[in-house]
């Protein structure tokens, strides 16, 4: 059994920051697609950022380009992101997600996603 853990969140103010952890176990594979995504009341499930824990380059919304920065621990299967220059629009429930194996053709796609944490709240205040 997939498990998905968030820690970190909270609040903070427009300009700052807040770092977001996951850990996640029992995926089938050593290397494995790790993201966070994001979501407010009455919309979709949005894409923030995704990893894969093998290599390469990590996903970004363009709305977070040069503002959060993913990480992720490939032994451990955990991931990181470090929010900066915090926005209010960045206000939201982020989940972390877990997917054994690559990230697929469309990483940023919630649907392509089964393993998912409970969820963790950020609101930025202007």
């Amino acid at each position: 059994e997939v498990q998905v853990m968030e820690t970190g969140g909270g609040s903070g103010q427009a300009g700052g920051s807040l770092r977001l952890s996951c850990a996640a176990s029992g995926l089938r594979y050593t290397t494995n697609c790790l993201g966070w995504f994001r979501q407010i009341p009455g919309q979709e499930r949005e894409g923030v950022a995704v990893i894969y824990t093998g290599g390469g380059d990590p996903y970004y919304a363009d709305s977070v380009k040069g503002r959060f920065t993913i990480s992720a621990d490939r032994a451990k299967n955990e991931v990181h992101l470090q929010m900066d220059s915090l926005k209010p629009e960045d206000t939201g429930v982020y989940f972390c997600a877990a997917m054994s194996g690559g990230c697929g053709w469309s990483p940023l796609d919630s649907h392509n996603f089964k393993n998912w944490g409970q969820g963790t709240p950020v609101t930025v205040s202007s």
